[in-house]
């Protein structure tokens, strides 16, 4: 398994990017939390006041009494009320995730996920995701076998089974080694899908869950064959997204595998990148121009385009009015803009010899 050396060094509320934890709330990425997509219809207020308050007098013998219930001995419904009440009691407190996952409810709950009943399976991922949100559990649900549920669920669940496996995805991936398992079961032209054609919130999560994924080189190259781009680019050309720092950051990191640059001038990513620079947040412009900067760095072609989109008048301003960092970068990108215009016979050297 081979793992990038280094993620991009963006800094943001003064801290490098990549050492932001991914829940928290200055990441320029979704906070993949339980149970966002509001209490199940089948768990009144006051069965909810009568579990928690069970559950704070003798939790353990309710959570045995439900773990039971998980069992497929057991009708569906029953079933389906157990794995309500588990995602109840894993919604908000950290003790209860472990206590759920030592008396045994991890695997029958990875059984719920592969249910063809679609609304049982979105139940089982859901608790299956309030227990991943507990460090001591990620080990314990990759091992027991949840990644290939999870992204049959990401593939054919409802909408909230899917922005919750592709959440439950991102909270495993964040022990390194189930990084590539994760993409090798197939999960990274699901989020793609999901980045492109889902809700607001699963694009979030999606765009979450690849950032993580990718920072796995194989992965890389499996997002930019399964079209990330396209989103990508899509996404950061609305301003009105709220996406695009998050597809930026994305983008930036799959800067590093050969296959990116061909894939954002064929998706118009030149035109919008140039765009950010002139009319973006001081945050956009910095991300826009070190993506422009890996673009064109051995590439006269690409900078012979980046020029004549009008890209040298806005870097200048960026020069003399953006963040120490961003400065540099423009400079950088300016004096490679220029190159090409200084040497005869356009592209006939190597880009080795710019």
């Amino acid at each position: 398994m081979e793992m990038e050396n280094h993620r991009p060094s963006f800094t943001y509320m003064g801290r490098k990017f990549s050492d932001l934890s991914l829940n928290d709330d200055s990441s320029a990425f979704s906070d993949c939390n339980s149970d966002r997509s509001g209490e199940f219809p089948t768990a009144s207020s006051e069965s909810r006041r009568l579990l928690l308050s069970c559950a704070s007098e003798n939790s353990d013998d309710l959570i045995n009494h439900l773990v039971a219930h998980l069992d497929s001995s057991y009708s569906i419904d029953e079933q389906k009320q157990a794995a309500m009440e588990i995602r109840l009691l894993s919604k908000n407190k950290p003790e209860n995730r472990i206590k759920i996952a030592k008396a045994g409810a991890i695997k029958p709950l990875i059984s719920l996920i592969s249910s063809s009943d679609l609304q049982l399976q979105e139940y089982g991922v859901t608790a299956i995701l309030n227990l991943s949100l507990c460090d001591e559990n990620k080990e314990l649900i990759a091992s027991s076998g949840a990644i290939k549920p999870l992204v049959r669920a990401l593939k054919m669940g409802t909408p909230t089974a899917k922005e919750n496996a592709a959440c439950a995805l991102l909270r495993l991936s964040q022990i390194e080694e189930n990084k590539v398992a994760i993409g090798r079961s197939g999960a990274i032209p699901l989020l793609v899908n999901l980045l492109e054609t889902g809700g607001f919130r699963a694009k979030k999560d999606a765009s979450t869950a690849l950032y993580s994924l990718c920072s796995a080189k194989e992965n890389k190259i499996r997002a930019v064959q399964s079209g990330i781009m396209k989103p990508l680019v899509e996404l950061m050309a609305d301003f009105g997204s709220n996406m695009v720092d998050k597809s930026a950051f994305v983008m930036s990191l799959l800067m590093s595998v050969p296959e990116s640059k061909p894939a954002i001038v064929e998706e118009g990513g030149v035109p919008v990148l140039v765009e950010i620079v002139e009319v973006g947040t001081q945050r956009q412009k910095e991300m826009a121009v070190s993506i422009l900067l890996q673009l064109c760095e051995e590439s006269v072609v690409y900078r012979t385009m980046v020029a004549r989109e009008g890209a040298i008048p806005p870097l200048v301003a960026l020069s003399q009015a953006g963040t120490s960092r961003a400065k540099q970068k423009a400079e950088a990108l300016i004096e490679l803009l220029r190159q090409p215009r200084s040497i005869s016979n356009g592209g006939a050297r190597s880009s080795s010899q710019l």
